[in-house]
């Protein structure tokens, strides 16, 4: 369970990152091609899995959706897309990424696909203290053109150290909370970051009307920073 004083240092964790801006730019000027091409669907593939954990892309895939709808664009059912590529002997994104993107257009009608590298699902422990990190990055490639139309990525720590002043009740106080965080919350704070840099889809009220948000911290963003 994330308590008020974690989602603060969350926070301030995030503050932090933002610390070694580069520059905070627009959404139009950051990502241009988004509101050239205008998808409308987007096809979630299973997540390419870098960290250590053998669970997270099918703990990951439970959390996107909902903000991705959310910001406007019709999401493929993922369990069935899911299903869909499993038959086809398909876990794992990264089998994917040589794939030509017009693939999942004739197979989904999708009008973009959206590819999450998951690189950090992490407990720590270290001698006074512990945590848990979350980092992901993402990849929203145009089915048509094959272009990445959005890069962004994140990370969320989450502090689990006890703070009583007592080395050994810290000591056991940490390793309970670090041991029993769960990372599903987690990953839907990585999400609501990074998807509030995306531009809006055409079901959001706001769509083509966000381009001048001062959201996008070319840090975090390899198109931004090209």
């Amino acid at each position: 369970m994330i308590t008020p004083f974690k989602t603060i240092l969350v926070l301030a964790a995030l503050v932090l990152s933002g610390c070694a801006t580069q520059k905070i730019v627009s959404k139009q000027e950051a990502f241009p091609k988004m509101y050239d091409v205008a998808p409308l669907s987007v096809l979630v593939v299973p997540a390419i899995n870098k960290s250590t954990a053998a669970d997270a892309p099918d703990l990951y895939s439970t959390t996107i959706a909902q903000p991705l709808a959310e910001a406007g664009y019709y999401v493929m059912p993922i369990p069935l897309a899911t299903l869909m590529l499993q038959q086809e002997g398909i876990i794992d994104g990264a089998q994917l990424r040589d794939v030509s993107p017009d693939k999942f257009k004739q197979i989904f009608g999708a009008d973009a696909v959206l590819f999450v590298t998951i690189n950090q699902w992490d407990t720590n422990y270290y001698v006074t203290g512990g945590n848990v990190t979350v980092g992901a990055e993402f990849d929203l490639v145009s089915t048509e053109s094959a272009e990445s139309l959005w890069t962004y990525r994140n990370v969320v720590v989450i502090n689990t150290s006890g703070n009583s002043g007592n080395l050994l009740a810290d000591i056991i106080s940490t390793a309970i909370t670090t041991a029993t965080t769960d990372y599903v919350p987690i990953a839907r704070m990585v999400n609501s970051s990074v998807i509030n840099t995306l531009p809006v889809g055409k079901y959001h009220s706001r769509h083509k009307q966000d381009g001048m948000d001062q959201s996008v911290n070319t840090a975090l963003s390899a198109k931004a920073a090209q």
